[in-house]
């Protein structure tokens, strides 16, 4: 309860805090947060690989707790995996900037979307996965404050991936995403290796 009550908290604060928007080194949060992921479980196997520069005009502390709870969604789904792989990059095929936290956990049904982002609705038994069933009503409230959006892809035992867009303070516009042509897949690069 005690849990749930600071959740609520944190929910709550979102709405009122101020955001401050600055460049932010994406690719060196995710690092971050996957090294202490590895910390929390040394044993586990899970391969992160992260994408090279990423960088966004965003609010520093709010980036960092969207990539928190998608990248620890990813840990926590991953958790039956012989071998976990979570991925955080970029999507060369949108006009705009389109973030993405990948995994190849439990995944979920689509069908069930709707309620995905809502605050307490989960997808899964909290016996399989606990949690408080806020985290992803708190990345939405993150994104839309930036003028951004977020969905989800998943299939039921294929993992789950979690889109995100972000607006460009300078502009009053969604952010453009890089060429194309210079954002390939193979710009992902292995910033942690399973043990």
């Amino acid at each position: 309860m005690g849990n749930l009550v600071e959740a609520l908290l944190q929910l709550s604060k979102l709405d009122r805090a101020q955001l401050y928007r600055e460049f932010v080194d994406v690719s060196l949060l995710a690092r971050a947060i996957a090294g202490e992921l590895e910390q929390s479980e040394p044993k586990r196997q899970v391969d992160f690989l992260i994408e090279d520069g990423l960088v966004t005009e965003a609010d520093r502390h709010l980036t960092r707790a969207v990539l928190d709870n998608l990248m620890g969604n990813a840990w926590k789904f991953t958790c039956k995996e012989p071998h976990g792989r979570i991925e955080v990059g970029t999507s060369p095929k949108q006009a705009i900037r389109t973030y993405f936290v990948r995994d190849n956990g439990a995944g979920f049904d689509l069908a069930h979307a709707d309620k995905l982002f809502a605050p307490f609705q989960r997808m899964h038994k909290e016996a399989d996965f606990p949690g408080t069933g806020i985290g992803l009503a708190t990345v939405r409230r993150i994104v839309e404050r930036h003028g951004g959006r977020v969905w989800a892809e998943s299939k039921v035992g294929q993992g789950a991936t979690f889109w995100f867009t972000l607006c460009s303070a300078s502009t009053g516009v969604q952010e453009k995403g890089a060429d194309p042509a210079q954002q390939t897949s193979n710009d992902m690069s292995a910033s942690s290796r399973g043990k």
